[in-house]
């Protein structure tokens, strides 16, 4: 590949050819203010916070889009480039409330990070509120139009990367704002409730339905028994929040901060994703020898059914039928465990640490109700409960090891490689090829669908038996396999989908900011867990054969169906619409 060297504040710098300005920048350690640039997008140049001056050149350049050329020299801190900046963050300050400390970003805000980069505190400049009001129709995100920057990332995400085109510009000139297809509430259009829109928002126009006060309501009842679910890609974030760099495993700290919040039981999700292997596992074994629908798609991300509900309900024949593995946890809690316990379910509340905002909407699914109650009470996103021990003065960094409680803490390796795209296929095959060959899997590393691909393509070879496999992470990619399957092309017998980039360690409930550094990091971290687990396979999981021998009976069992699986309905675009 070609170089070009440049000269940026007077450091010779040497890129590959095609580096933007802003890129080459941050290889000479020189930070340029930014806010509409995200990494996982495309630039747009909306904000014009990252203009350099180009010796040569009469207008000002955004750096974000700039192609660098041999032998440019450019000033990034020039008086002209200082009073532009200042000017053009002054003219976007003059449209965004200046209620920081009621702001659920605050602490946490790119638009105060680069006030304060530029010595802002005042402006120039009479404030003038945005059209719209807050829309919290949906049972996942909150929408405050007065917030919005208009830097489009949110735009850009919802149709490049999760081709869901739920948000999108209205009017013209001054008055453009970001708004809903005929200004309808986010509840009543295909919004699939991803979050990924939350996770590109530099400021606080976009956020998560609140579920800390009816958490910290149910531990301060008495009358209640508190129990907790974590998920697996939470422990490779949730110390993020705490200043640990991303990629921090941080699992059994996590434990004991939800020890000190107050919950009775600590439990781990991973435990039903081992559940989730052994009821899905059975069921790919049973469509492929008895001539089921094929290819069976996963079912473990309700971003990812949100979407297949509204967009392609012709294939929902096609997904599995077993509920995510927090929704699994939730049943047997007010089954399973409160019948082992002698605790009446009703006074059972069960909160999930999830790192998905789509998860708030699948608990209150009327589907989601096999103990005869709501079996999930409450989701709480990876930040949410960091405000949670911030708000009581934990911290997470400085706190000792701590254990799952029993029963429905024991798991796997294979369990915690659901938090990474690819994960969930990767588990399911470890067991189905034990299953189906009577032989053990000498190495339980399948690499050929792991990878941060869009979309990746294996065959596993199950003793003379293929099994084709694909793997999509983000709905873009998802509709590509969708077309795929709509059109007769694929001849896969299992897919998986997650909804977010990389999976879940890049959910909509994750900790920002996020870029695909960070997520790889996570990604790292939740492989390591693996590999430091004494079990590695979920049907080897003592505590799940445990389960199946007392209540459940076997895989698949009347009993199983019963608490375990659902179905899933066709959604239109429109709420009104359906028949």
């Amino acid at each position: 590949m070609d170089n070009v060297t440049i000269t940026i504040d007077g450091i010779q710098v040497t890129v590959p050819k095609g580096t933007t300005v802003l890129e080459a920048a941050e290889k000479a350690k020189i930070k340029i203010p930014r806010l509409c640039y995200h990494p996982d997008l495309p630039p747009v140049s909306a904000c014009r916070l990252c203009v350099v001056e180009i010796e040569g050149d009469r207008l000002l350049r955004t750096s974000c889009s700039w192609k660098c050329q041999d032998g440019m020299k450019i000033n990034t801190k020039s008086r002209l480039v200082r009073q532009s900046r200042k000017m053009a963050l002054e003219l976007i300050l003059s449209r965004h409330p200046m209620l920081c400390t009621e702001c659920t970003r605050n602490g946490n805000c790119e638009l105060q990070d680069v006030a304060d980069q530029l010595g802002i505190r005042e402006t120039r400049f009479e404030y003038h509120a945005r059209p719209g009001g807050i829309d919290d129709s949906s049972a996942v995100l909150v929408r405050d139009p007065a917030k919005c920057i208009l830097c489009r990332r949110c735009i850009q995400t919802c149709e490049l990367v999760q081709s869901v085109s739920a948000i999108g510009l209205e009017g013209r000139g001054y008055d453009v704002w970001v708004d809903t297809p005929f200004n309808k509430g986010l509840d009543d259009i295909a919004c699939v409730s991803c979050g990924q829109c939350i996770n590109r928002c530099p400021v606080g126009a976009l956020y998560e339905k609140d579920h800390i006060t009816r958490v910290w309501e149910a531990l301060d009842d008495p009358t209640k028994h508190v129990v907790v679910q974590t998920a697996p890609a939470v422990r490779a974030a949730i110390g993020e929040p705490f200043g640990m760099p991303p990629g921090s495993l941080v699992t059994d700290k996590m434990v004991t901060g939800l020890r000190m919040l107050g919950f009775d039981k600590v439990f781990d999700t991973d435990f039903t994703a081992d559940l989730t292997i052994m009821e899905e596992g059975t069921e790919l074994i049973g469509r492929i020898k008895n001539g089921g629908t094929l290819p069976m798609l996963t079912s473990c991300s309700p971003g990812w059914i949100n979407f297949i509900e509204h967009f392609y309900p012709q294939l929902l024949p096609h997904v599995s039928s077993c509920k995510s593995p927090q929704q699994m946890f939730g049943a047997l809690a007010k089954t399973y465990y409160a019948e082992k316990m002698g605790i009446d379910p009703k006074d059972i509340y069960s909160v999930s640490i999830m790192p998905c905002t789509a998860k708030k909407y699948e608990c209150q699914r009327p589907e989601m109700n096999a103990s005869g109650f709501q079996d999930v009470d409450a989701v709480l996103t990876t930040r949410e409960l960091a405000k949670m021990m911030k708000q009581v003065g934990i911290n997470l960094p400085e706190l000792e090891a701590g254990e799952y409680d029993d029963p429905l803490g024991i798991s796997t390796g294979a369990a915690v490689i659901f938090g990474n795209t690819g994960g969930v296929m990767e588990a399911a095959l470890r067991t189905v090829y034990e299953i189906v060959t009577e032989k053990p899997l000498e190495n339980v590393e399948i690499t050929a669908v792991r990878g941060m691909e869009g979309v990746r393509e294996a065959e596993i070879d199950l003793d003379g038996t293929k099994v084709k496999a694909a793997v999509a992470n983000g709905l873009a990619n998802a509709r590509q396999l969708m077309e795929k399957i709509v059109s007769g092309q694929a001849d896969y017998h299992f897919v998986e989908i997650m909804a977010c980039p990389g999976g879940c360690i890049g959910g909509g409930g994750q900790p920002m900011p996020t870029s695909m550094d960070v997520r790889k990091k996570r990604v790292e971290a939740i492989f390591a867990a693996d590999r430091m687990s004494k079990i590695r396979k979920s049907h080897e999981n003592p505590a799940i054969l445990k389960l199946y021998k007392e209540f459940l009976g076997e895989p698949n069992s009347h009993k199983a169906h019963e608490l375990l699986h659902t179905h899933y309905t066709k959604k239109t675009v429109y709420k009104e619409a359906v028949a």
